[in-house]
């Protein structure tokens, strides 16, 4: 076989080529490839936490400033609602993902009880699950039998109850993650207080804020492997959605005092 120096590409040489087990272990560990889901965790964290803490601030301070409020009260605001929403967040995230990490370990409980009490019915669940997914039972039964030999409980715990290492709830990264990037989010708009004349501050908060939307929307898209130009309309869509929403009920109660 001349894979590395004819004129067939490397890739067509091995669709008829049964490598020895040794061989196909090399291979396979030479075939790199970029997935992404073991970032969904703190991923939806941060692009959760960076969104949240550009609309709302910059919604507030929309809101603030069409009601005739003064920089430094919207200034204040600004960062009164940094300050808040990131406790928010971190908390929220915490509960939330704790809600979801009690509710695996619990699962995770009833089903080793099962394995314990009920060894036979739960293996048989197990070969059925497999051919479901199209393999045979003679099959299925083989691979059954040898994961439940290595860890019955992992088996059954990623193939019955969908529960994966590389995506089970982490409180306290969601936590951190998403105040951590909720303050970097809210402090833009803040910064645009600062440095934005007060008679175009509201425009100046706005466009900033959808571009710093549409940034954030391009980085998590490309730090999932996912569709940039999508993640940016998408982010940036919703975003001015919010703003536009708080700044109308804002120059309401604004006239209403």
């Amino acid at each position: 076989m001349s894979c590395h120096y004819g004129s067939r590409p490397i890739a067509s040489c091995f669709t008829d080529y049964n490598p020895p087990i040794d061989v196909a272990v090399a291979l396979t560990r030479l075939h790199a490839e970029g997935h992404f889901v073991s970032r969904t965790g703190w991923l939806r964290a941060a692009v959760l936490g960076a969104n949240d803490g550009i609309v709302s601030t910059a919604s507030l301070i929309v809101g603030v400033a069409a009601a005739s409020g003064a920089n430094s009260d919207v200034l204040i605001a600004g960062v009164a609602g940094l300050v808040a929403g990131a406790m928010s967040m971190a908390s929220g995230e915490y509960v939330s993902v704790s809600s979801q990490s009690d509710t695996e370990r619990a699962d995770l409980g009833r089903e080793r009880a099962e394995l314990a009490s009920q060894p036979a019915l739960e293996h048989e669940e197990l070969v059925q699950i497999y051919v479901k997914r199209g393999l045979d039972t003679g099959l299925a039964r083989q691979v059954a039998d040898q994961l439940t030999a290595k860890n019955a409980l992992a088996a059954h715990a990623q193939d019955e109850l969908g529960i994966l290492a590389v995506t089970t709830a982490r409180p306290i990264q969601a936590a951190l993650t998403s105040a951590a990037t909720f303050t970097i989010g809210a402090a833009m708009p803040l910064l645009m207080v600062l440095v934005s004349p007060r008679s175009i501050l509201v425009p100046v908060v706005s466009v900033a804020s959808l571009a710093f939307l549409g940034l954030l929307g391009a980085v998590g898209a490309q730090a999932g492997g996912a569709n940039v130009w999508r993640g940016v309309v998408r982010v940036t869509f919703w975003g001015a959605f919010a703003m536009a929403i708080t700044a109308g009920i804002g120059m309401l109660v604004g006239k209403a005092i």
